[in-house]
C-alpha cells in the first residue's frame, strides 16, 4: 500500500485553505483525482513527487518519503511526472529526450515501439502533434521505472480522437509496467474508462474515495431529451442488461431492450433519446 498523510496551507479558489489528503492507494491501481480548479489537486501531485514540502507522512513500500524528521529529494523518489505542457527539451531528438532520463537503450526502443515512435525517434519535438509530444513525454516519465506515475491533465490539450487514442496507450503502459498511477482529470469519461478508483476532492479534502461507479454514476430525470454519446461499459444487473453512456461531461445508466443489447457494444457512438420515462438508445453511424 502507500499510505498518504499529508497537509499544507494554500490559497484556493475560495481563499486561504488547508490541503489534508488522507488515502491508502493500492499498489498497481490506477487512481483519478476529480475536482474543481483550485481545490488541490496538482499541489497534491507536487507534494507527492517532493517539489513541494509539507506537514505529514508518505509511505511507499517500505520507505517513507516524508514524515516529521526529513523529506526525500524528489530525485530520490521513484515517481515519473507527466505534465499538461509536455516539458520536452526542444533541441534533443525523441529518443534522446528518453535517453536523458534514464541510458538504457533497450528500455527506450521498446516505449517507441509500444507508443508508435519508432519511426519518429530522430526527429525534434517541435515538428511533432501535441499527441505525439505526450507520447513523448510519458514514454520519458517511464524511463525511470517509477514506483508511481503521476498524470497532471495530460490529456486536456488533445482534441476528442486523440484522447481516446492516448488514453489506451496510457492504460496498456499502466499494465505493462505495472506501475501506481495517479491522474488529475475533469473528464467523467476519461476518468470512467481508465480508474479503479476515484478521488473527489473538495476545498482541500477529500470527500469520496470509490470505484468509478460509485463516484460518477448520476441518473438523470425525465425530461424529453435527445443527445449524442458514447458507451463505456455494458453490465448486467439482475436479469437487466444497463449500458454506461458518457453524454460530453455527463455518465448516465441506461437499461437496453433486447434488441438494443444485441446489437450495441462498448466504444459505439450512440444517440439517447426519450419519451416521457422510456429512454431509447440508437447506434450511431
Amino acid at each position: 500500500m502507500i499510505d498518504i498523510d499529508v497537509q499544507k496551507w494554500l490559497k484556493g479558489s475560495n481563499g486561504r485553505m488547508e490541503l489534508d489528503i488522507n488515502l491508502s492507494i493500492k499498489e498497481g491501481s490506477f487512481v483519478s483525482i476529480l475536482g474543481k480548479s483550485g481545490s488541490g489537486k496538482t499541489t497534491f501531485l507536487r507534494i507527492l513527487a517532493g517539489l513541494e514540502g509539507a506537514r505529514g507522512s508518505i509511505h511507499v513500500e517500505d520507505k517513507f518519503w516524508l514524515d516529521k524528521k526529513h523529506s526525500i529529494h524528489p530525485r530520490c523518489r521513484s515517481v515519473g511526472f507527466v505534465f499538461q505542457d509536455y516539458a520536452l527539451f526542444p533541441n534533443m531528438s525523441v529518443k534522446e529526450n528518453l535517453l536523458f532520463a534514464n541510458k538504457d537503450e533497450k528500455l527506450a526502443c521498446k516505449l517507441l515501439k509500444l507508443t508508435e515512435l519508432e519511426q519518429l525517434k530522430d526527429t525534434l519535438p517541435t515538428t511533432l502533434s501535441g499527441g505525439q509530444q505526450q507520447r513523448v513525454s510519458i514514454c520519458r516519465a517511464l524511463m525511470r521505472k517509477p514506483k508511481i506515475l503521476l498524470l497532471d491533465e495530460p490529456l486536456s490539450a488533445l482534441d476528442m480522437l486523440m484522447r481516446e487514442k492516448l488514453q489506451g496507450e496510457i492504460l496498456e503502459l499502466h499494465k505493462t509496467f505495472k506501475t501506481t498511477t495517479i491522474m488529475v482529470s475533469h473528464s467523467p469519461n476519461e476518468i470512467y474508462k481508465m480508474s479503479d478508483f476515484v478521488a473527489l476532492i473538495e476545498d482541500g479534502k477529500v470527500k469520496k474515495y470509490g470505484s468509478p461507479k460509485e463516484i460518477l454514476l448520476k441518473t438523470s430525470g425525465s425530461q424529453k431529451f435527445s443527445f449524442r454519446g458514447r458507451i463505456l461499459d455494458i453490465y448486467k444487473a439482475d436479469v437487466l442488461s444497463v449500458a454506461v453512456i458518457a453524454i460530453d461531461n455527463q455518465i448516465v445508466e441506461v437499461v437496453l431492450d433486447s434488441n438494443e443489447e444485441k446489437i450495441l457494444k462498448v466504444g459505439d457512438s450512440v444517440r439517447v433519446s426519450t419519451k416521457a420515462f422510456s429512454p431509447v438508445v440508437t447506434k450511431v453511424c
